[in-house]
């Protein structure tokens, strides 16, 4: 199961959150977190609480969000080289997507800077890939990573090399 733990504003146009109280994520890399980005066309911004690897994808229609999370970070995680057989397991274990409150202000935090950078990147272009742009903010030097492996894209390939070794 997947737990993705939602701002406020995504919650309004989600409803209201879902998983029962002591449910976890059973995916490898843990819960994501999601925040809108009132764009047009409006986006969702997820980020990866264990990396805080972003994803960026369509919110439109909000109602089915949860339904389309998982592909969306399997994409991601495909782009980013994740071997296949873990992309496949992660997708699986996505299944079923549970909607919750956000819980961890540092992640909160991060999505707040990634929405400005985003933004920024989005001034020379307006209509950017989003997986183009997840890819680019992936890069980028995040300070609860500094003593590990400084950017989620690192922070993402050292956990695939435990896993391997």
């Amino acid at each position: 199961m997947l737990i993705v733990r939602a701002t406020q504003k995504l919650l309004k146009r989600l409803g209201p959150p879902t998983p029962r109280d002591g449910e976890q994520s059973t995916t490898l890399l843990g819960e994501w977190y999601a925040t809108a980005l009132f764009w047009k066309p409006q986006v969702a911004l997820l980020v990866n609480e264990t990396t805080l690897l972003p994803a960026l994808m369509p919110l439109a229609p909000a109602a089915t969000l949860p339904t389309k999370i998982a592909q969306q970070i399997a994409t991601v995680l495909a782009a980013h080289g994740t071997p296949p057989a873990i992309v496949d397991d992660e997708l699986q274990q996505m299944r079923p997507c549970q909607v919750a409150r956000t819980a961890n202000r540092s992640v909160v935090g991060i999505m707040t800077e990634f929405t400005r950078l985003a933004e920024v990147y989005r001034d020379s272009n307006p209509d950017p890939d989003l997986l183009d742009l997840a890819l680019r903010l992936a890069t980028t030097p995040c300070g609860p990573l500094y003593g590990r492996n400084v950017s989620p894209d690192r922070e993402l390939g050292a956990l695939l090399r435990s896993i391997a070794a």
